[in-house]
Protein backbone atom coordinates (compact mmCIF):
# COMPACT_ATOMS: atom_id res chain seq x y z
CA UNK A 1 0.00 0.00 0.00
CA UNK A 2 1.22 3.81 -0.35
CA UNK A 3 0.53 5.26 2.31
CA UNK A 4 1.84 8.31 1.22
CA UNK A 5 -1.41 8.80 -0.57
CA UNK A 6 -3.17 8.34 3.15
CA UNK A 7 -1.50 11.65 4.76
CA UNK A 8 -1.85 14.97 4.18
CA UNK A 9 0.28 17.94 4.18
CA UNK A 10 -0.23 21.43 5.78
CA UNK A 11 2.27 23.89 4.60
CA UNK A 12 3.60 26.38 7.09
CA UNK A 13 1.87 25.23 10.12
CA UNK A 14 1.90 25.37 13.20
CA UNK A 15 4.92 28.40 12.13
CA UNK A 16 5.78 28.95 8.43
CA UNK A 17 8.68 26.90 6.98
CA UNK A 18 7.30 24.07 8.65
CA UNK A 19 5.31 21.54 6.70
CA UNK A 20 2.90 19.66 8.81
CA UNK A 21 2.09 15.66 7.80
CA UNK A 22 -1.05 14.82 9.11
CA UNK A 23 -1.19 11.40 10.03
CA UNK A 24 -4.76 11.04 11.15
CA UNK A 25 -6.54 10.35 7.88
CA UNK A 26 -5.17 6.72 8.97
CA UNK A 27 -7.72 6.53 11.18
CA UNK A 28 -10.84 7.59 8.43
CA UNK A 29 -9.68 4.52 6.43
CA UNK A 30 -9.95 0.68 7.90
CA UNK A 31 -7.87 -0.76 5.21
CA UNK A 32 -5.00 1.46 5.31
CA UNK A 33 -4.47 1.41 9.06
CA UNK A 34 -4.65 -2.29 9.47
CA UNK A 35 -2.36 -2.53 7.04
CA UNK A 36 -0.25 0.36 8.48
CA UNK A 37 -0.65 -1.87 11.95
CA UNK A 38 0.64 -4.81 10.17
CA UNK A 39 4.00 -3.37 8.76
CA UNK A 40 4.60 -1.66 12.38
CA UNK A 41 4.26 -5.13 14.11
CA UNK A 42 6.27 -7.11 11.70
CA UNK A 43 8.86 -4.20 11.87
CA UNK A 44 9.16 -3.90 15.79
CA UNK A 45 11.45 -6.52 17.70
CA UNK A 46 11.56 -5.02 21.19
CA UNK A 47 9.21 -6.13 23.81
CA UNK A 48 9.00 -2.83 25.14
CA UNK A 49 7.93 0.49 22.93
CA UNK A 50 8.52 3.85 24.28
CA UNK A 51 5.85 6.90 22.42
CA UNK A 52 5.42 10.29 22.87
CA UNK A 53 1.71 11.58 22.73
CA UNK A 54 -0.37 12.27 21.27
CA UNK A 55 -0.36 11.15 18.13
CA UNK A 56 2.26 8.37 18.87
CA UNK A 57 -0.23 6.60 21.19
CA UNK A 58 -2.61 6.16 18.59
CA UNK A 59 -0.49 4.10 16.75
CA UNK A 60 1.77 2.12 19.35
CA UNK A 61 -1.37 1.14 21.52
CA UNK A 62 -3.04 -1.33 18.95
CA UNK A 63 0.70 -3.48 19.20
CA UNK A 64 -0.56 -4.62 22.60
CA UNK A 65 -3.13 -6.63 20.81
CA UNK A 66 -2.09 -7.34 17.64
CA UNK A 67 1.29 -8.92 18.64
CA UNK A 68 2.48 -11.31 20.83
CA UNK A 69 5.85 -9.76 21.34
CA UNK A 70 4.85 -6.15 22.69
CA UNK A 71 4.01 -6.51 26.40
CA UNK A 72 4.55 -2.80 27.53
CA UNK A 73 3.80 0.93 26.17
CA UNK A 74 6.05 3.50 27.88
CA UNK A 75 4.12 6.81 27.30
CA UNK A 76 5.91 10.12 27.06
CA UNK A 77 3.57 12.82 27.81
CA UNK A 78 3.89 16.59 28.31
CA UNK A 79 4.16 18.51 31.43
CA UNK A 80 1.65 18.16 34.13
CA UNK A 81 -0.19 14.55 32.40
CA UNK A 82 1.56 12.17 34.10
CA UNK A 83 1.12 11.61 37.81
CA UNK A 84 4.18 10.06 39.66
CA UNK A 85 5.65 9.15 43.13
CA UNK A 86 8.51 11.23 44.21
CA UNK A 87 11.94 9.99 42.24
CA UNK A 88 9.73 8.19 39.16
CA UNK A 89 9.08 11.15 36.75
CA UNK A 90 11.96 11.94 34.31
CA UNK A 91 12.14 15.40 33.06
CA UNK A 92 13.88 15.64 29.12
CA UNK A 93 14.51 18.50 27.65
CA UNK A 94 14.35 17.99 23.67
CA UNK A 95 14.65 20.04 20.43
CA UNK A 96 12.07 20.27 17.78
CA UNK A 97 11.75 21.67 14.30
CA UNK A 98 10.41 24.65 15.95
CA UNK A 99 11.78 25.37 19.02
CA UNK A 100 12.53 22.96 22.41
CA UNK A 101 10.07 21.55 24.93
CA UNK A 102 10.04 19.12 27.46
CA UNK A 103 8.52 15.76 27.93
CA UNK A 104 8.33 13.28 30.55
CA UNK A 105 8.19 9.59 31.26
CA UNK A 106 7.92 7.20 34.47
CA UNK A 107 10.67 4.91 35.58
CA UNK A 108 7.79 2.87 36.93
CA UNK A 109 6.10 2.53 33.17
CA UNK A 110 9.67 1.10 32.08
CA UNK A 111 9.66 -1.72 34.99
CA UNK A 112 6.20 -3.01 33.71
CA UNK A 113 7.69 -4.01 31.01
CA UNK A 114 9.44 -7.03 30.33
CA UNK A 115 13.42 -7.39 30.98
CA UNK A 116 15.77 -9.53 28.55
CA UNK A 117 18.33 -10.45 30.52
CA UNK A 118 19.54 -7.47 32.22
CA UNK A 119 18.41 -5.08 29.83
CA UNK A 120 14.97 -3.45 29.05
CA UNK A 121 15.20 -3.40 25.37
CA UNK A 122 12.87 -0.57 23.65
CA UNK A 123 11.70 0.38 20.41
CA UNK A 124 11.12 3.98 20.10
CA UNK A 125 7.83 4.84 18.09
CA UNK A 126 6.87 8.73 16.93
CA UNK A 127 4.82 9.46 14.01
CA UNK A 128 7.65 12.15 12.63
CA UNK A 129 11.08 11.81 12.30
CA UNK A 130 12.25 15.45 11.24
CA UNK A 131 15.12 16.98 12.88
CA UNK A 132 15.95 14.03 15.35
CA UNK A 133 15.54 16.21 17.80
CA UNK A 134 12.86 14.39 20.20
CA UNK A 135 13.90 11.35 19.34
CA UNK A 136 17.76 11.79 20.15
CA UNK A 137 16.95 13.61 23.00
CA UNK A 138 14.30 11.32 24.55
CA UNK A 139 16.74 7.70 23.45
CA UNK A 140 19.51 9.41 25.13
CA UNK A 141 17.86 10.14 28.32
CA UNK A 142 15.94 6.49 28.61
CA UNK A 143 19.71 4.67 27.54
CA UNK A 144 21.24 6.38 31.09
CA UNK A 145 18.43 5.05 33.01
CA UNK A 146 19.03 2.01 35.43
CA UNK A 147 15.94 0.36 36.59
CA UNK A 148 16.10 -1.36 40.01
CA UNK A 149 13.36 -4.26 39.69
CA UNK A 150 13.55 -7.37 42.88
CA UNK A 151 16.48 -6.72 43.91
CA UNK A 152 18.64 -6.56 40.46
CA UNK A 153 19.76 -3.61 38.12
CA UNK A 154 18.57 -3.49 34.66
CA UNK A 155 19.82 -1.64 32.18
CA UNK A 156 17.86 0.50 29.70
CA UNK A 157 18.88 0.56 25.75
CA UNK A 158 16.72 1.93 23.04
CA UNK A 159 17.10 -0.86 19.84
CA UNK A 160 16.01 0.53 17.01
CA UNK A 161 13.72 3.69 16.10
CA UNK A 162 10.47 3.60 13.90
CA UNK A 163 8.92 6.24 12.63
CA UNK A 164 5.41 6.49 10.02
CA UNK A 165 7.00 9.55 8.16
CA UNK A 166 10.67 10.32 7.76
CA UNK A 167 12.39 13.58 6.64
CA UNK A 168 15.79 12.00 5.47
CA UNK A 169 17.08 15.54 4.74
CA UNK A 170 16.79 17.02 7.88
CA UNK A 171 18.25 15.09 10.65
CA UNK A 172 21.97 14.49 11.81
CA UNK A 173 22.17 10.74 10.48
CA UNK A 174 25.06 10.14 12.44
CA UNK A 175 23.73 10.98 15.86
CA UNK A 176 20.78 9.19 15.46
CA UNK A 177 22.38 5.89 13.92
CA UNK A 178 24.83 6.21 16.89
CA UNK A 179 21.73 5.32 19.04
CA UNK A 180 20.16 2.73 17.28
CA UNK A 181 18.74 1.76 13.19
CA UNK A 182 16.22 4.32 12.14
CA UNK A 183 13.12 2.16 10.35
CA UNK A 184 10.29 4.38 8.51
CA UNK A 185 7.33 3.90 6.37
CA UNK A 186 7.16 6.71 4.44
CA UNK A 187 10.24 8.95 3.09
CA UNK A 188 9.84 12.50 1.81
CA UNK A 189 12.44 14.12 0.39
CA UNK A 190 13.13 17.84 1.39
CA UNK A 191 12.68 19.11 -2.29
Amino acid sequence: MDYKKVINHFPDFPKEGVDFIDILPFLHEKEAFNALMADIANNVHCPNVATVEARGFLFAAPLLTNTELVRNVIPIRKKGKLPFSEGDLHDVQIEKEYGSDHVYYRLSDIAAGVPEGDTFNITFFDDILATGGTACGIAEALDREVIHLNGKEYKVKIKEFLFLVEFPDLYDHDRINAIAPVHSFIQIDGD
